[in-house]
């Protein structure tokens, strides 16, 4: 069977997740109900895809270093579709390079959004040009790209699917934690998205005196040490160091919460991919609308996003969103 591929060229989890309802949509009128998904390292897609039922098989290849690199790069990519022998790839976005390299692989049906030179190397007409002005979010190209391809988007929430064995492994390590369930997601892809720890250390210390279930914190290995320095610094409700999870235990995780709190981050779009209300900071990016999950946190003066619009963001703030959800959960 030849299979579609879908050609994802995004460095991040999060365009992983919101490219999914897409993604299941271009399977659905594939051959066999499935597409192979090419994706680059740093995106974890094979992980966070191990149990998508669209994909048949996640492809990593690499198109980052200096130019001599990228050529490198691009001919491994030609080479790479030319032994999967398929007749359709998808772009997602409007990059330039992957539908280059489908089109010197002889891939005879490309399809694109088309906006910028991708509509040069296209089959499809493309979207329309003026999209790309009036709205620099992919959404809405992606909705005119499946209706002009007369495809249907049936559920737009990404509705990770996750491996049973991850939660099953959640729920044997933390079952007996006290509920309801807070994560805490810290870290982030840049500096100027993350919250500042001191406003971090004096929210931390606010909610564990105000809640009365099991504090958890996620983020990565590598903020372990500010998760320790938080759950020392502080007291109250129990309080758990979750960093060391895989990211699809920490995907577990998030389902089995009652809520997330962070920011503009990975573990928020995990959070909000499992269905899990999630309070997001936006304050150096624009506010994410995609989800019926996300509830967004501005900067206290309503300003819009700015390179210093964390800083803008305070406890009270976070606090005045959180605190009525939290009396909900009883």
């Amino acid at each position: 069977m030849t299979p579609t591929v879908v050609i994802h060229s995004k460095q991040g989890i999060g365009d992983i997740i919101w490219h999914l309802p897409y993604v299941r949509t271009i399977a659905a009128a594939s051959p066999g109900g499935k597409v192979v998904f090419l994706a680059l390292p740093s995106t974890h897609a094979r992980e966070v895809l191990q149990a998508e039922p669209c994909v048949a098989r996640t492809v990593y290849f690499e198109s980052r270093g200096p130019e001599l690199k990228r050529v490198v790069h691009q001919m491994r990519l030609i080479g790479t579709l030319r032994r999967l022998r398929c007749t359709t790839a998808w772009f997602l976005d409007v990059t330039i390079r992957p539908a280059l390299a489908a089109f010197f692989a002889g891939i005879p049906n490309r399809i694109g959004v088309g906006i910028g030179p991708q509509r040069w190397l296209i089959t499809n007409p493309g979207v329309d040009r003026g999209m790309y002005r009036e709205d620099p979010f992919p959404h809405h190209w992606l909705d005119a790209l499946m209706v002009q391809m007369r495809l249907t988007v049936a559920e737009r929430e990404p509705n990770l699917k996750l491996p049973p064995e991850s939660t099953a492994a959640v729920r044997r390590k933390f079952g007996a934690r006290v509920r309801p369930w807070i994560v805490l997601g810290l870290g982030g892809s840049h500096p100027l998205k993350q919250w500042p720890h001191a406003n971090w250390l004096e929210f931390v210390t606010a909610l564990r005196q105000r809640f009365s279930g099991t504090v958890f914190f996620i983020g990565g290995a590598a903020q372990g040490p500010q998760a320790a320095e938080l759950i020392a610094s502080t007291a109250g409700a129990p309080a758990v160091d979750a960093t060391a999870l895989s990211l699809i235990e920490a995907a577990a995780l998030l389902r089995e919460a009652d809520l997330f709190v962070g920011h503009d981050s990975g573990p928020m779009n995990l959070a909000v991919a499992v269905g899990t209300p999630a309070f997001v900071m936006f304050g150096a990016t624009r506010a994410l609308t995609y989800s019926k999950f996300i509830r967004p946190i501005l900067p206290d003066d309503g300003g819009s996003h700015t390179l210093e619009g964390m800083t803008r963001i305070s406890t009270g703030n976070v606090l005045a969103h959180l605190v009525p959800y939290l009396d909900g959960l009883g």
